[in-house]
């Protein structure tokens, strides 16, 4: 693929990134963002056919960046499972607090799209099940019996926080103090 061709396709991809973020999927037309990528409409469905390819493109990108960051972060706490566990919420509570932050992108195309068909519902429940599933085999390394509804619990807890994120700006949870507190209870 031509270097100019790989260009226009970041350049929609991050024009959509920034726009569906900030103003949510149904609110963006596809016109906008050609426009504002300065894209010929050609080029445009040449990577991106419907607009829901876009969006499956836009989930998958904010998959893959969570979970390079989400691992980095486990990385960090040298194999002690707990404290991996913390390392995640300290992290989260940094991510959220940034001024950026508009809560989860996941979350927000569930509640825009909450018909289970649609594509891009199921890429946010894919990512949401993953988490899960690395939550519970981190909870099941540390030794805790209860490790599935320990991990249910610190779901609520991340979704909690970019909800409430979104919400309301002035408020943050101290994600580190209730988690911890959270995964001591399941000792």
């Amino acid at each position: 693929m031509p270097r100019n061709a790989t260009d226009a396709r970041d350049r929609i991809l991050n024009t959509a990134d920034t726009l569906f973020y900030q103003q949510g999927i149904r609110a963006i037309g596809v016109d906008t963002i050609i426009a504002r990528s300065e894209v010929a409409k050609t080029t445009f469905y040449r990577y991106f056919p419907a607009k829901d390819d876009l969006v499956i493109a836009y989930l998958e990108d904010r998959d893959r960046r969570f979970w390079e960051l989400f691992e980095e972060a486990v990385s960090q706490s040298a194999g002690n499972p707990q404290q991996q566990l913390i390392a995640i919420f300290d992290w989260l509570a940094k991510l959220i607090a940034t001024e950026e932050n508009q809560g989860c992108p996941f979350l927000i195309v569930a509640s825009e799209f909450p018909d289970s068909d649609y594509p891009g519902h199921r890429v946010a429940i894919a990512h949401k099940t993953k988490m899960r599933d690395r939550l519970t085999e981190l909870a099941t390394a540390s030794g805790i019996n209860q490790a599935e509804e320990l991990s249910a619990g610190l779901m609520l807890l991340v979704d909690g926080a970019f909800v409430q994120r979104r919400l309301d700006r002035s408020r943050q949870i101290d994600l580190h103090q209730v988690a911890t507190r959270l995964i001591r209870a399941y000792e």
